[in-house]
């Protein structure tokens, strides 16, 4: 016995016969001899509801039949007449968001290459489809499965289903058959039930499904991600949860207009010209930074050691990057070696040489005295976590 709600998914209250019952982990088990229960399967989650007033915690098919498990025991037995009911609310969700994956692969019928179905998931808040495909789904794409997929709701397109044999669905070129539809409502069987919204999509489908697109209501996808395998992962949300979040799409869209004294629509060209204002900034401060760190370079102090000019000191508020290429620039003309120690919570030592001295060296003799770790060549070197005071490090280089 399988379950009727995909024939008649319209069906919220019914009465049956108990066929079997057993035990189960919470409650007890129920088969009956006819269910509008739907079973989970193919990405949809069963049915909520009731069955002999007793909350239905899961619906599941199995050998025996279609197993109502419920959330606590019932004084049941083979042959009692039950009154079962649906959860409207889920029911009516699941529904409207199942068909709305349809118009979504639909939408991607018309947009996207090679179009392969991956698999396909409804949970509370939102619906995932895994569409496999040689497009990128960027941005710009993404707005565009919207915008048809919500058009196709707007059009109150007929959706309809019939069983048809195997083979006469095989030689329907606008069906798309896969793994997945192979090894699922196709295993074994004579027949494939399909699903088609009128002049927009067909499918091997075994799920609930509205009447017409209009039942829908709006449709928002929440984004997209890469699970694997080649697909591109498409979320959206149905109903409520979609008109929360277009609500606050469009809050936050209104909010950065204001901000920038734009409108929404010409929000994209503020957004341009603010990004390019803040990289001519970027590079004005990254200008004034080299010139504000070479001035403190260039006024270390120097000493001799050995034959050798060195300049050694300390920098604050640049990091060991920084310091290490500005200290590779500005070895020479007369300097020898630059050795510089960073101020702050965090000590780390730079020196740059012209290859008289051995800046590798010299690191590691400040990283054996004052800890930390570092390494580098005879022209650069760089070492970090040192376990002492700056200026102690700086005394160091300079007596050394």
């Amino acid at each position: 016995m399988q379950t009727r709600a995909p024939a008649e998914p319209d069906v919220r209250e019914f009465e049956a016969t108990v066929a079997a019952v057993t035990d189960g982990e919470t409650g007890c088990a129920v088969v009956l001899d006819r269910t509008y229960f739907y079973a989970e399967s193919g990405g949809q989650p069963a049915d909520r509801g009731t069955l002999a007033g007793v909350p239905v915690t899961d619906v599941q098919a199995g050998d025996e039949g279609v197993v109502h498990h419920l959330a606590a025991d019932a004084d049941l037995s083979p042959g009692d007449e039950v009154a079962g009911v649906i959860d409207d609310e889920f029911r009516t969700y699941c529904t409207r968001a199942h068909t709305a994956s349809h118009l979504l692969y639909g939408a991607g019928r018309r947009l996207l290459d090679g179009l392969g179905y991956g698999g396909f998931d409804i949970d509370a808040e939102k619906v995932r489809v895994d569409l496999a495909t040689t497009t990128d789904i960027d941005d710009s794409v993404l707005v565009e499965l919207e915008r048809l997929t919500n058009r196709a709701v707007w059009d109150s397109r007929p959706v309809s289903w019939e069983e048809v044999p195997v083979e006469a669905a095989r030689d329907r070129e606008a069906v798309a058959f896969n793994t997945k539809t192979e090894e699922g409502v196709m295993s074994g069987a004579d027949t494939v039930r399909l699903v088609e919204v009128e002049d927009w999509d067909v499918a091997a489908c075994g799920g609930t499904h509205v009447r017409n697109t209009r039942e829908i209501g709006p449709v928002e996808i929440l984004g997209r991600s890469n699970p694997g395998e080649g697909l591109t992962r498409v979320e959206f949300a149905v109903g409520p949860s979609a008109i929360d979040r277009r609500a606050t799409v469009r809050r936050a869209a209104r909010d950065a207009a204001r901000d920038l004294d734009t409108n929404v629509t010409a929000l994209d060209e503020a957004v341009t010209a603010l990004r390019a204002e803040r990289d001519d900034l970027a590079s004005e401060v990254a200008a004034y930074k080299s010139e504000v760190l070479g001035a403190r370079l260039g006024a270390l102090p120097t000493v001799e050691r050995d034959g050798a000019v060195w300049r050694v000191g300390t920098v604050a508020d640049f990091g060991p990057n920084e310091v290490g290429e500005a200290a590779q620039e500005r070895v020479g003309d007369g300097v020898d070696a630059l050795a510089v120690v960073g101020e702050g919570p965090a000590p780390y030592v730079v020196v740059a040489t012209t290859g008289d001295v051995d800046a590798g060296d010299v690191v590691d003799g400040v990283t054996d005295r004052f800890g930390g770790g570092g390494g580098g060549g005879p022209t650069f070197a760089q070492g970090g976590g040192l376990d002492a005071d700056p200026a102690d490090v700086v005394a160091a280089l300079r007596d050394a």
